[in-house]
């Protein structure tokens, strides 16, 4: 069944979507195995990482994979980027404990507003004493002649909580940020970054500074998933 004209519109507004329980829960205890059996220290990677957050490098194992193309979050992404598109990365990344606080960012489309789009999936409950992700709904998009962002006025920003198999899709333009990891739970997760075809000549050029090891090569139509 396809989303109604309104559920896409009340997506583009917002600029992210919360897909609960996207991940099927027996896949969990294996994708936690998979994150930390990747992780390296910061001096391992390519470009040194913070060193408040873990980061597992995990591209080429199979459920991940399979995490990245799960039907719903390929709808999604493909209504958000609304032309082909390509899986880019994907990495592992954990707040430490009394680690983790990020002021609020952009991560930046490249060509145009929409050509890339990122997803967390969450393999650990989260929620705001494990670092839960914080963001400000419909700042992917800012009026004609709004004033420049002020990145530490927290006023409009919303923390998220749910639980392990959650995924949250996000325009790359989305004002958001990761919080402070004050109780020292464990917050695994996976990042993943879709951009629009024409990108794939600037990504193949950053593959060895980012550390993709993983075929890029698929491409997905946003009509391959229909949303809902």
């Amino acid at each position: 069944m396809r989303r109604k004209s309104s559920d896409r519109e009340h997506l583009h507004q917002n600029g992210y979507a919360l897909l609960r329980q996207a991940i099927p829960g027996a896949w969990l205890a294996d994708l936690r195995a998979t994150f930390d059996a990747g992780v390296k220290p910061s001096n391992q990677w390519p470009v040194p990482r913070g060193v408040d957050w873990r980061h597992s490098q995990l591209d080429v194992d199979s459920r991940i994979q399979a995490v990245c193309r799960l039907p719903p979050l390929l709808a999604v992404v493909g209504e958000l980027i609304g032309e082909r598109f390509f899986l880019s990365q994907v990495e592992g990344r954990e707040p430490v404990a009394g680690g983790g606080h990020q002021q609020l960012h952009r991560d930046l489309s490249a060509q145009r507003p929409g050509d890339i789009v990122n997803a967390l999936a969450y393999f650990d409950d989260y929620g705001p004493e494990n670092g839960a992700t914080r963001i400000v709904p419909g700042s992917h998009r800012p009026e004609p002649g709004a004033p420049p962002d002020d990145f530490n006025d927290e006023s409009r920003s919303v923390q998220l909580s749910g639980a392990a198999g959650d995924i949250l899709v996000f325009d790359a333009d989305l004002v958001h940020a990761g919080s402070l990891n004050a109780s020292g739970g464990r917050r695994r997760c996976i990042l993943i970054s879709y951009f629009a075809e024409p990108l794939y000549a600037s990504h193949l050029q950053t593959v060895g500074l980012r550390n993709v090891r993983m075929d890029t090569s698929d491409r997905f139509e946003p009509a391959d998933a229909p949303i809902g």
